[in-house]
């Protein structure tokens, strides 16, 4: 019964987690909230690849990737699903190689044209928000042809299984306002990545239900002189404490 109410549930809502940036002239910030299966096992952020130095991510032990991680060149990448594409497919390369791809060049830029120039084909649909101090960037895959990236704005973006800022997600459409008036802080921002409100397809921090929800969250500040945070939080951001990742 848990394994249909989540199928139901991931039919109706249409996309899992979220990623904001706020791109502006002293900073560049992005918070993530993962929505995922509570029972798939992962890891908190850390060095979990040896023949990856410098990158520093949370690893999903089922795939061996991550959904989101950084280089010490300060480049984040985060990997998240499209409409209709949740979970894995037979014949298909986990998604979660995609961010260690990414993080393999020195500014978000270049990782972007790379992804650009991979065969889509080899995953199933997938949207990416990379980002370092300069500014970020969008990379949608559609499961056939080359992925397509753009710049990301000044200003307040928010990528769901959607494109950046597209009302068509409800939890965009609900939560995007909010985004864009609060200051960019971590503490105007975890209030927002904290609320339960709303229906399913509307809710940022997914209370579980059929054994799925929000598992972890991050709030990741690039300043432009170069210094790098990242807070996480090992559960959900209205329970969880948000701690310091080490990044050196």
């Amino acid at each position: 019964m848990a394994a249909l109410a989540f199928a139901a549930w991931a039919r109706h809502v249409g996309a899992v987690c979220t990623v904001v940036v706020f791109v502006g002239p002293d900073r560049v910030m992005l918070a993530a909230n993962r929505d995922e299966r509570i029972d798939r096992v992962w890891d908190p952020p850390a060095a979990w690849w040896p023949d990856r130095p410098g990158v520093i991510g949370g690893r999903d032990r089922s795939g061996g990737g991550t959904w989101m991680a950084i280089n010490r060149h300060g480049v984040v990448a985060t990997v998240l699903n499209r409409p209709g594409t949740l979970g894995p497919a037979v014949g298909k390369r986990s998604r979660g190689e995609l961010p260690l791809l990414a993080l393999e060049h020195t500014t978000a830029a270049a990782a972007a044209e790379a992804l650009t120039r991979l065969d889509a084909g080899l995953w199933r649909g997938f949207n990416m928000v990379l980002v370092d101090r300069a500014g970020g960037w969008f990379v949608s895959g559609s499961g056939r042809g080359r992925p397509l990236g753009a710049a990301l704005p000044v200003g307040v973006s928010m990528v769901t299984a959607y494109d950046p800022n597209d009302l068509d997600s409800p939890r965009t459409a609900r939560h995007l306002p909010r985004f864009q008036a609060a200051e960019a802080s971590w503490d105007a921002w975890r209030g927002i990545l904290s609320d339960q409100r709303g229906g399913p397809a509307e809710q940022i921090n997914v209370v579980p239900r059929g054994g799925f929800g929000t598992v972890s969250s991050s709030v990741v500040t690039l300043s432009a002189d170069g210094g790098r945070w990242w807070l996480f939080a090992a559960g959900a951001p209205d329970r969880a404490a948000f701690l310091p990742v080490n990044l050196r």
